[in-house]
């Protein structure tokens, strides 16, 4: 988030505009904390985990007025909003509401930033590599760490919200027995049969380690808790087991340089994208009149193409209980019978983003 606004802030300077940053997201604007960056003010902040403008979690709602109000009073022409769900409904919300208020008529983008990756309209999201590096390189210390000992089996949950991203995605690079996760409902008939692959493996794969991660909203009931159990007591004279709960763990590290370098492309468009737009509809004595849908946009990256998409035709493809993309329209899912595959689980391996045109008959690798 903070190399996003690093890149932002400095791509506005050296075209000639001014920006300035409302710190503590929603909140901040409602309570005014709205002040100038200049170009100095951002050194560094490439290599910053976190967020240095500060987030929250508040929407508009709480308060449209005193939202209209101040981006008035502090003559903003032009709205980023760096987040994750949040971010994208907070926009949604200034765009219906623009019949209202005045304000809001102005040109604004959303910068999808969240470890989580749930936000939808977008197949990264700034911090999920990171994330999901932190994940990976946990998860291969706490198999290591049991070098030398009995069979031994991990349960570890990750982060994401009710997104099984960093499951699956920590899973098919960790090397996991198996990932649980909402999108892809499972029994307890479900567990118990990954439980005697695990087991089969133990007795007859000469395996000694086992990796099981579980999303932490996978399921009310079948918690990491449940899991630990479950296999602690159908696994005695086989294997011992331990289970993890990373937490907070993964929002730590320094931002990995995809992360960094998608962040800086992402701020350096969405400046050249308001420019373009301002110059359409903005008048000469200053205000904007920025009407149409297509002016309240989200940038995301999709099929390795960056666009801009209005978030009010977003919003069509959002699951709103579970405050992520629709589950169909998640390109990663299709990835997780590899994992099941190299796990020994009975699973059919389904080619994701090949393109049917590139194949020929009799190829080989």
């Amino acid at each position: 988030m903070n190399a996003a606004v690093r890149s932002f802030t400095r791509n506005s300077i050296f075209t000639g505009n001014y920006p300035v940053g409302i710190h503590n997201g929603i909140d901040g604007l409602i309570n005014n904390e709205v002040k100038p960056i200049g170009w100095s003010d951002v050194t560094g902040w490439v290599a910053e985990g976190g967020a240095l403008l500060g987030t929250k979690r508040t929407l508009p709602e709480k308060n449209f007025e005193k939202c209209a109000e101040n981006l008035a009073k502090n003559n903003i022409q032009g709205l980023v909003v760096i987040g994750g769900f949040e971010a994208f409904q907070a926009v949604l919300q200034l765009a219906e509401n623009r019949d209202k208020f005045k304000a809001f008529r102005i040109p604004m983008v959303v910068l999808p930033a969240t470890i989580s990756n749930n936000v939808p309209g977008t197949d990264f999201s700034i911090g999920a590599d990171t994330a999901l590096n932190e994940i990976t390189e946990i998860c291969d210390r706490i198999r290591q760490s049991a070098q030398g000992t009995k069979r031994r089996v991990f349960i570890v949950e990750t982060m994401g919200g009710y997104c099984g991203y960093l499951a699956t995605m920590a899973g098919l690079a960790g090397g996991a027995d198996a990932a649980y996760i909402l999108e892809e409902p499972f029994k307890v008939q479900d567990l118990m049969k990954d439980l005697e692959i695990m087991a089969h493996k133990m007795d007859h794969g000469n395996i000694f380690r086992g990796l099981i991660l579980r999303n932490e909203k996978a399921s009310d009931n079948y918690n990491t808790d449940f899991l630990y159990r479950l296999y602690s007591e159908e696994g005695k004279g086989k294997f011992t087991v331990r289970q993890n709960i990373l937490g907070h763990m993964q929002q730590g590290g320094w931002p990995s340089p995809f992360d960094r370098n998608v962040a800086t492309k992402m701020a350096a468009k969405t400046v050249t994208w308001l420019i373009d737009q301002l110059t359409h509809v903005a008048a000469r004595d200053g205000t904007v009149h920025a009407e149409d849908p297509s002016t309240a946009t989200l940038l995301g990256m999709r099929t390795r193409a960056y666009r801009f998409q209005p978030v009010q035709e977003v919003k069509k493809e959002t699951d709103f209980t579970y405050r992520m993309s629709n589950p169909d329209t998640q390109w990663w899912l299709k990835l997780r019978s590899i994992m099941n595959v190299l796990a020994q689980h009975d699973s059919t391996f389904e080619v994701e983003g090949l393109d049917p045109a590139s194949q020929t008959d009799g190829e080989t690798m």
